[in-house]
Order: C-alpha cells, then structure tokens, then sequence
C-alpha cells in the first residue's frame, strides 16, 4: 500500500528509519492544510518555479476552509511592465468555463420560483429561433444542457473567443448564427457544450425579462457582495486597473495581449473576478445557498444539483446539474466544482462539503497549463492522500485485451464542419501492454472489474462502455464526466490518414517533379497523352496547393485560430473543390486510356490509374472532413 502524497512518503522514510511508525505517526504524516506557513510552502515550492520555467506571468491561488481564508497570495505580475504585483484579492482574472457554475445557479433560481422546468424542451422558452428538430419526439430539455447529453457537436474556431470587440453581437443573434448540429439523440453521450451552456443563460434572460448581465449582477453578484466580478465586456473601465494583463511570450521577452472577447457566448466563460470574490460564491454554495443571511438558492436546491445529473457508469463519477464531480482526493472527500480555460487563462475552482473547503487557483500565459496541471492534483495528493492498494492485472486479461484496443475521440467534437478536420488530429490510442495491462494517454491500467480499469500507480479509473453485442464503444475517465470517448473507426485513425493522405501526396509531389524534370516532354506529347499529362498535373497541383495554403493558414498559431480564421485558410478551401473536378477529369481520361491502350505500356497505364485512385481518395477524404466547400463560419 502506498500513498499518494510526495511529502507523506519522504515522512514516511524517516520515520521508519527512525523507528517511529505506528498509528500516531501515521496520524501525524499529513501536512495541516489549516496551517497556512505549511500551504505556502507547498505553494511556493511548487508554483513559482514552474511559471518561470513556462512563462506564465500571472497566478493565485486560494484556500478557504471552515469559512476563513487559510491562504490566498498571487504570484507573479498583473501587469509585467509596470511591475504590479498579483494581489490575492484584488487582482481579477478569467476564471473561464468556471462562469458556467452562475449561469447554472440562475436556472436553478428560475427553476425554485416556477419559471422554468428542467425537463421542458427549450424552444418552448426562445423567442427568436428553435433549436432544430433532428431527432423528432426527442427534444433538448435544460436537464440534458445542464449535463452535457444535449448531443451537439462542439466547434468554436473563428468565432467562440476573440480580441475584437468591434464582433460583439447580442447574445439571441449569435446563438441563431453559430448553432451548431445535433449529432446525438439527447441524454445518450456526453459532450462537453459551450454553445448548449449559453444557451442556458439565454433562457435565463428570455424568462426573467432582464438582460442575462444584469440578471446575474442583481440576483447573485450583489446579494453575495461581489463587487470586483463581472461578465461584461468590453471590461468596465472601473475593473482595468486591477484586472490580469494578457500576454504571450516570444523573442525572450513577455508582450502584452488584447482583452479576450467571449461575449457572444458570455454566459459559458465570460467572467471576469478576484479569487476573494470566488471565495464568496463558495462560502454561499457549501453554505446550502446562503452567505451572511444572504440567500442566492434553497439547500435543498443544492443538494439538488449534486445529486441529479449523468453518469455512463455508475463506478465513475460524472456529472450534478453542471457542477463537476472530481476524482481528486479520497473518495469521501466529494470534491465538486468546475475547472476554466480560456486562450490565456486556466483555473481551477474546487470544493468539498465533507472539509467545508474551496480551492481556487488560475495562471496565465504561456505557462498556464504547465502550472495548472502541475499545480491542482498535486495540491489534493499533498493535503488530502488517498490509500493506493497495489493491484496486479488478471492473468488471463490478454484473451480480452483486444476488444478495448483502439483509437478513441472525444464526442467533444466538431462532425459538420471544416473544423472536424481537428479531430482527426488528435484521438486517444488504447494499446494492450505485454503485462496485461492497457497503455492509455501515457499511463497503465489494469483491470479491477468488467470493463471497469484503474491506474497502475495511481487513483485514476476508466470505465469502458458496451454496446448488446458486448463490442466496446467507448469510455469515460473518472472525474471527467463531460467528456465521453466513442471508438473510432479505422478511416479515422491518425495512421490511416497519415498513411494514405502521405502516399497520395507523395505521388503529386513526383508528377510535379517530372514535369520539372521533363518538361520538354510535356511540350512534345500529342493527343491523349497529352491530355493525360494534363490530368495529372491539374490533379496533383490542386491537391497541393491545398496543402500549402493550409499549412499556411494553421502556421498562425492556435490562438490566433481561435480568435479568427486567416484568410489563407479560407483560401486553401477553394483547392478541394478543384480537385474534385480534376479528379473526375482524371478518372475519365483514365478510362480513354484503357479504352484506346494508350501510353504505351499496361505499367503506364496501371501506374496513371494508381493517380485517379489518389485522386479520389482525396475527394473523399474532403468530404468525409467537411472540407468540400466553405464549411466554416466566417
């Protein structure tokens, strides 16, 4: 049995060099998360080196227990060039998708005064458009919005985050605009959606009759004396001089950064606070709704949201009514809450009932997630240890191995769009192991029950899904229950795309070559081999053209594809549609050839054939990632 705390192992070591092992110093191994010299420490030693090491240039983090603030300091500076200080409580930063946790308290609120009933279908409270009716007798209810099971795919390049306030739009009109499909039945999978969740605060300010700004400044921000919080954008000219600068690292040195623009989505990730103002929230939450006689929910509506909600598998936890069941910690000590990112910002807001505790924490720049992921689990691991028992996989797990091996994507995707062609970038390889365990992002599993594997070393669990057949067709990660992986197929696989798209563009690169090399001999062919000649070059340059206003266009950076898609990347969509034409063209030509045995040899033949079949690989490889035609919006 081993634990999980690095600290409690070195005390460990000591103690039994010492001979003082025994029930009370087992008691005394873990650090005093209420002695504020020992979290400082902690926290010190483990975030300062790590945001210089990354470049983050702007951090805090704060821990509150039974009601008082244990410790809460910022790291690092609000703004770099003026040298000012983060300041654990008056610096604001963005806390991110962490926003969602208002917009759920504001339904609930609605829901407690009879305005709104989580299992209506939504259209019945929108005004101005109706979310459309894929899946007929099977509407999206709050309850499903709420939980993520709406089934909308994701999607957000170009549009979702921005530096241009000038692109503002009301919140109705960018949600007609931007909605996206619904490739689900809702309550089946979850998938994480930004667009669902901004959807919730729409209906908050179609049902209340306020603006969805004003509603949560009124009914949640001033009740519980939020004064340094907000969701507007721009940002209030009051809140600039305190608010965390965002900047981006290059030639040695940090350089400042627009204000990021999240409005037309704003009720998903628009907020803008001091980790003191979050402190407020949390007392109210694991105070069953209220703060100083100050009321923003009923306890009962509160254990509501924690105990309704989703999960595919009942060994794993999932989801509340929005508010996310961590695996961070022993079980018991029911972590809860949200985690939030934006393009510059990445926070962590986590609380437990069973300690009466909230841990707050966010880091910008650069370095923000390398400090993030870093910093949070390792906090939980050092102050609340879990037992660890050493398991050893099943010797006959390798009859069974196969059926879970596999590549895996997120339903936390884009399937409509020209963005979906991310998908097919990324995926989570599940790759039996020689010792009978599944090797998966980087980390061994073992089997502990049907379909149900924990890691090796460590706490972490995946439960598999199932479809009547017993064939696998899926799995979700404990502690992340908005998030459900699907098997994908082969044609999906990064391997198969690199393989195939790789060998087809191989061979546009070598017929370009040769009309380099033997140009003379373009110049100089008649009739059908001429013709052919065409074919090929005008196949081969519109497949690569394509490729290089592509790269062009991603070669921006990620964050800039956030904000905007680059015109070069728009570009590039019109060289599909070409080589589809071409591509028919070819396939056409190609059989004249055979028809009439030109280019003088069956190899020739054989070997003009082998371009059409790339040739209509790659059409379909378009229209199979949305990329046939300007799927995007723009």
């Amino acid at each position: 049995m081993t634990r999980s705390a690095p600290l409690l192992r070195t005390i460990t070591a000591l103690m039994m060099g010492l001979g003082l092992t025994g029930p009370l110093a087992a008691q005394s191994q873990v650090p005093d998360v209420t002695d504020a010299r020992v979290v400082e420490a902690f926290v010190d030693g483990l975030v300062k080196p790590t945001m210089a090491a990354n470049h983050s240039p702007s951090g805090v983090v704060a821990l509150m227990k039974g009601g008082d603030m244990i410790f809460a300091k910022g790291y690092g500076y609000q703004d770099v060039d003026n040298r000012i200080p983060m300041d654990a409580e008056n610096s604001l930063v963005r806390p991110g998708s962490i926003s969602k946790l208002f917009t759920w308290v504001a339904v609930m609120q609605l829901v407690e005064q009879g305005k709104l009933d989580l299992d209506a279908d939504v259209n019945t409270y929108l005004n101005t458009f109706q979310v459309r009716d894929t899946w007929p007798g099977q509407p999206v209810t709050l309850r499903h919005i709420m939980t993520h099971t709406a089934g909308f795919e994701a999607g957000g390049l170009g549009y979702l985050i921005m530096d241009d306030a000038s692109r503002i739009m009301p919140l109705a009109q960018s949600l007609e605009r931007y909605q996206p499909a619904r490739i689900n039945p809702p309550g089946e999978h979850t998938g994480y959606s930004n667009w669902g969740s901004a959807l919730a605060g729409l209906i908050v300010q179609n049902v209340s009759g306020m603006d969805y700004n004003d509603y949560i400044e009124t009914h949640i921000f001033d009740v519980l004396g939020m004064n340094n919080a907000t969701f507007r954008e721009p940002l209030p000219k009051k809140f600039e001089p305190h608010m965390a600068k965002a900047y981006g690292y290059g030639a040695g040195k940090y350089h400042e950064q627009n204000y990021e623009i999240i409005s037309n989505f704003g009720p998903a990730g628009s907020l803008a606070a001091t980790a003191y103002d979050m402190s407020l929230f949390a007392q109210a939450l694991l105070n069953g709704g209220s703060l100083d006689g100050n009321r923003i929910l009923k306890p009962e509506t509160m254990q509501q949201i924690l105990n309704e909600g989703f999960t595919h598998d009942p060994r794993v936890r999932g989801i509340g009514l929005g508010f996310l069941k961590r695996r961070y910690g022993p079980d018991d000590l029911a972590n809860f809450g949200h985690d939030g990112g934006t393009t510059i910002f990445l926070s962590h807001f986590g609380l437990s009932f069973k300690e009466d505790m909230m841990l707050f924490s966010s880091f910008s720049g650069p370095g923000a997630r390398a400090t993030h992921t870093a910093f949070v689990k390792a906090f939980y691991d050092e102050f609340f240890p879990r037992d660890i028992l050493t398991i050893a996989p099943p010797e006959d797990f390798a009859a069974r191995a196969g059926k879970y091996a596999g590549t895996y994507h997120s339903w936390r995707n884009n399937f409509t769009m020209a963005e979906s062609i991310t998908r097919a970038l990324g995926g989570s390889p599940v790759i039996p192991m020689p010792d009978n365990t599944l090797l998966i992002s980087g980390k061994r599993y073992a089997e502990v029950d049907k379909n149900l594997f924990r890691q090796v070393d460590d706490y972490g669990r995946i439960a598999f899904q199932e479809d009547a057949d017993g064939d696998i067709t899926g799995y979700v990660i404990d502690g992340t229950g908005v998030m459900q992986f699907y098997k994908a197929p082969f044609y999906e696989t990064w391997s198969f795309i690199q393989t195939w798209v790789g060998l087809s563009l191989l061979l546009f690169v070598g017929i370009v070559l040769k009309l380099l090399y033997r140009f003379r001999d373009y110049r100089t062919a008649e009739g059908l081999a001429k013709t052919a000649l065409r074919a090929s070059v005008a196949l081969a340059f519109a497949n690569l053209l394509f490729v290089l206003f592509g790269y062009l266009g991603i070669s921006a950076g990620e964050q800039a594809l956030t904000y905007a898609l680059p015109a070069t990347l728009k570009f590039a969509l019109v060289f599909p549609l070409l080589a589809t034409v071409a591509a028919a063209y070819h396939a056409f030509t190609a059989y004249r050839v055979w028809q009439d045995a030109a280019l003088g040899s069956v190899f020739a033949r054989l070997r003009f054939s082998m371009v059409t079949l790339a040739g209509l690989f790659m059409v379909w490889f378009y229209a199979y990632w949305n990329l046939l035609g300007f799927n995007y919006h723009g």
